[in-house]
């Protein structure tokens, strides 16, 4: 039986990681995410379980790549009024994604690739990112663009079938079927509940945190979603960010 090279950085011995480099493989991914509330129905752990199965599926799908632990907890305080939130300083993250990022290139990885999964991590990354660049000699990359994550999560749902719509993704049909792909036994079904929709000010949410506009933490209505949804909303970002990591690498 033909299996799948195991691209977990994790999963490796010293010694093969570095066979692998001297064979050229020279991109380490990262994904950054969140130990925090998502409804009363998903994980605490659905932005880091999201980073693992991006990463992993980014990684084979360059194939000259590992996928690097990801990254927790986040910058989740916006979320600290609901029970099981764990949440960090930016200044903390940021370092903490130095200190991968200086591992990684000592080693000999050329290509870093920043995948946060967590939508209080993208602002951190983006100011840490090119601090990193101009450090270290090798090409950070990084995927952190929070409108286009959340419009090829949108994609992933309407390729699959689901009419709907997130203007803001937390806990709703798009996470849920996200979860649904990876384990469907992660989701609480019989707790599956509508949250806040419509249009919602990602400003407020981060400045008056998310009790103050969702009362069971959720934005959508995750019973929309389905294990088809999830799986293609994981294709929709893995082929566009696999796509934006060659031309960057190409490029350098």
């Amino acid at each position: 039986m033909t299996r799948t090279p195991d691209v977990l950085l994790e999963n490796q011995t010293w010694t093969d990681i570095e066979n692998a480099l001297e064979d050229g493989t020279r991109t380490a991914v990262v994904a950054v995410g969140s130990v925090e509330q998502h409804g009363p129905h998903l994980p605490l752990i659905m932005d880091t379980l999201a980073g693992d199965e991006l990463s992993r599926r980014i990684a084979e799908r360059l194939g000259d790549a590992f996928a690097a632990p990801t990254i927790r907890p986040g910058c989740s305080g916006h979320h600290m009024d609901f029970p099981g939130t764990i949440t960090i300083p930016p200044e903390t993250l940021m370092e903490l994604i130095r200190s991968y990022c200086r591992s990684l290139d000592a080693h000999g990885f050329e290509h870093l690739v920043l995948v946060p999964t967590h939508g209080g991590n993208f602002a951190p990354v983006n100011t840490v990112a090119p601090e990193i660049a101009r450090e270290l000699d090798a090409n950070v990359i990084a995927l952190a663009e929070l409108d286009t994550l959340m419009e090829l999560m949108n994609e992933g749902l309407r390729a699959a079938g689901v009419e709907y719509e997130e203007p803001v993704i937390h806990a709703g049909a798009a996470e849920t079927a996200m979860v649904m792909a990876v384990d469907e036994g992660l989701v609480r079904t019989d707790r599956l509940e509508v949250g806040r929709e419509g249009d919602i000010s990602v400003s407020r949410l981060l400045g008056d945190g998310f009790k103050a506009i969702t009362e069971n933490g959720v934005l959508g209505d995750p019973r929309e979603a389905t294990p088809e949804a999830g799986e293609a909303i994981f294709s929709k970002l893995a082929d566009a960010y696999v796509e934006r990591i060659e031309a960057e690498r190409d490029a350098v």
